[in-house]
């Protein structure tokens, strides 16, 4: 029988590679002869399977399209030639699938080794991030990610939340895959509100206020101007249905137009449109006060985005789309045959499009009567000036469902302007609405408020056991990076495209899968390794041939499929890909506790679990973290010593807190 020790040689390839891409390579090796297929077509029909017991991977037969015989019956005779193997079982023939289980032995060799040398590293494939795998030299691919992309002095609303956890996490992903990755964060910060914010600062701005929270101030005089503005628009769109209804019966009109000329351009929408055209036109003044602003805000949310473990390297926005791009695009779109006058504005009709889908996309202003820009104008010459200035390989929009079709409209109509090729590249990553979600006292939410009230929310659940709450040493951070969990756990815990309810009693909870949940099981397994005592350097010398039970080989062949989970995460861009994996992987755990007790078990035994819990505790730290999560660790009061040695990254918070909910 082969040696089921891994060689030195097999151990080497898992450093760069993905375990599961090893076993399919070993499968379709031995199969390729007896099925009379080539080992590459095998390999891609190996796929996951639902559960253990049916194997860790499977082959649907009739995938191979053999003729001659039925599948289910090439499956058994397969099954019975398939030759002995150093890291496979004989397959199980179960109708018309092969199921394939990996060694126990073999694998727990292979995989805790691995995890215990590459550590943060486990799960990441750098190699795929490169132009050329087999010449590193020639550098790696570049993504662009735009996601967030807030309006100044506006609500930080839901989509923009989605967005922004959304968007970190793809972040993390490709930068993991070894991508050069450029985070974008495209503000809403230009347009004719900005001259409504600068003449409301004039009327009810307080330095101090700015100062200290220039968001929330801004956004407080905007709200303070409407409530001017939108009485006089009113009166004005009353007077306007006047005049038509008087143009309609013949009656003299001549008074009533002067009325509305005098009533426009004393209002205050009319004063807020002149200081706009002073920004454009490029008044010092005017956008000395228009940068103060956007600094400001930008150095606001910089703070706050930093408590989700999100950083930029741009800010950018509408007002930075120079005018000359937008006559370019305008330009393009002219000679394209694609724009049309329309009275007195500009528009792509894409309905009289022969394409039947294109036809669907309808009607779409470029430009207004005014001569002014749109939002569509302005995106149509920045997609360009990215592909010129950044080079991308990749660009992703992480933008709601409710843009679909105007981003449907965009990519149709940045193709039939000629840049083809730029649309291939980029790509629309829509999510689904979150339902629900206000303050405590209201309506309005701003990111800080929003991670407020749930930090407020964690502080009181904490709170109800009062003896292990006056243990913590620092109750309100820990409520903190806790509730930060809760929030983007809630997020990431469907499908992107499906809506969900904003709950602040669910997403708190110690039960079910919960941030805090997750949370305390990554502060368990610090606490067992505290508690053991095992030296660092004692696990890799563990003898792991005695994990044995099935709760070991079992969590085992969990922690081998995480870099595919993760490899597979790159095709799905799905975030609930990788927090469905943590929390099997965490219930795996809780179950096992009982049966693979470390402290009190002899020695060798000892070193070889707790090799195994680091092994866990490492993959589930890489895990979060690649979520934009901060794991949390055990910190008994003035006592740093006591924190979980091996991964000084993580947050240190009290034990006592995840313990004090989950008893």
């Amino acid at each position: 029988m082969a040696d089921p020790s891994p060689s030195a040689d097999s151990r080497a390839s898992l450093t760069t590679s993905n375990p599961f891409d090893f076993y399919r390579s070993e499968i379709a090796k031995l199969l390729a002869p007896i099925t009379g297929k080539p080992s590459d077509e095998i390999r891609e029909r190996l796929a996951w399977t639902q559960t253990f017991d049916k194997g860790d991977l499977g082959l649907p037969v009739p995938s191979l399209r053999v003729q001659g015989k039925k599948p289910a019956e090439l499956a058994t005779e397969w099954s019975e030639k398939f030759p002995d193997s150093a890291w496979v079982e004989k397959p199980v023939a179960a109708g018309t699938f092969m199921q394939f289980f990996f060694k126990p032995e073999p694998l727990a060799k292979l995989i805790i080794p691995a995890i215990l040398q590459q550590k943060a590293t486990y799960g990441t494939n750098v190699k795929l991030g490169l132009q050329d795998e087999a010449d590193p030299s020639k550098g790696k691919k570049r993504i662009v990610v735009e996601f967030s992309s807030p309006n100044i002095a506006k609500p930080f609303h839901a989509g923009h939340l989605r967005s922004t956890i959304i968007g970190g996490f793809l972040a993390n992903l490709y930068e993991s895959a070894g991508w050069e990755v450029i985070r974008i964060n495209y503000l809403g910060d230009w347009g004719r509100q900005f001259g409504l914010l600068a003449n409301a600062f004039e009327a009810y701005g307080d330095e101090t206020k700015l100062e200290k929270d220039p968001i929330g101030h801004l956004f407080d005089i905007y709200v303070e101007i409407n409530k001017v503005s939108k009485p006089e628009e009113d009166e004005i769109k009353e007077k306007k249905e006047e005049l038509q209804q008087a143009e309609t019966t013949g009656k003299d009109t001549m008074e009533l137009k002067k009325e509305i000329a005098s009533l426009e351009a004393s209002s205050t929408n009319e004063k807020a449109r002149q200081y706009f055209k002073r920004l454009e036109d490029g008044d010092q003044t005017a956008r000395a006060v228009w940068a103060r602003f956007r600094d400001l805000s930008i150095t606001r949310y910089a703070k706050t985005y930093a408590r989700l473990n999100i950083h930029y390297d741009h800010y950018l926005g509408e007002s930075q789309v120079e005018m000359w791009r937008m006559e370019r695009a305008m330009k393009e779109l002219r000679e394209s045959g694609l724009s049309e006058d329309s009275q007195g504005a500009v528009i792509v009709d894409l309905s009289k499009n022969k394409d039947a889908k294109v036809k669907k996309l309808g009607k779409v202003l470029v430009r207004k009567t005014d001569g002014s820009t749109l939002y569509l104008t302005r995106d149509l010459a920045e997609a360009v000036k990215r592909d010129e200035i950044f080079k991308p390989d990749k660009m992703l929009y992480v933008v709601a469902c409710q843009q679909d079709l105007y981003m449907t409209q965009f990519f149709k109509i940045m193709e039939l302007m000629g840049h083809g090729e730029i649309v291939k590249k980029y790509q629309h990553v829509s999510f689904g609405m979150v339902l629900g979600m206000s303050t405590r006292k209201g309506t309005v939410k701003f990111l800080d408020d929003i991670l407020k009230d749930v930090g407020e929310k964690m502080h009181e659940v904490m709170q109800k056991n009062q003896a292990k709450y006056e243990q913590v040493e620092n109750p309100k951070q820990t409520a903190d990076t806790l509730g930060i969990t809760a929030v983007m756990v809630q997020d990431m815990s469907g499908k992107r495209v499906n809506n969900y309810e904003f709950s602040l009693e669910r997403m708190t909870s110690f039960e079910g899968d919960t941030g805090p949940y997750l949370q305390y099981a990554h502060a368990r397994l610090c606490s067992i390794s505290r508690k053991a005592g095992v030296p660092a350097e004692d696990l890799h010398c563990a003898d792991l041939s005695l994990l044995t039970e099935s709760h070991a080989v079992n969590l085992v062949r969990a922690l081998s499929s995480w870099p595919d989970v993760v490899q597979n995460t790159l095709k799905t861009l799905e975030p609930v890909t990788v927090l469905s994996y943590l929390f099997k992987m965490t219930h795996m755990l809780s179950s096992s506790y009982d049966v693979l007790k470390v402290v009190g078990s002899e020695p060798e035994l000892k070193k070889a679990r707790m090799a195994l819990y680091e092994a866990a505790r490492q993959v589930l730290n890489n895990g979060m973290k690649l979520l934009g999560l901060n794991p949390v660790e055990r910190l008994e009061s003035r006592r740093s010593s006591s924190s979980c040695s091996r991964d000084r990254s993580s947050i240190n918070v009290s034990q006592d807190v995840i313990e004090m909910n989950h008893s």
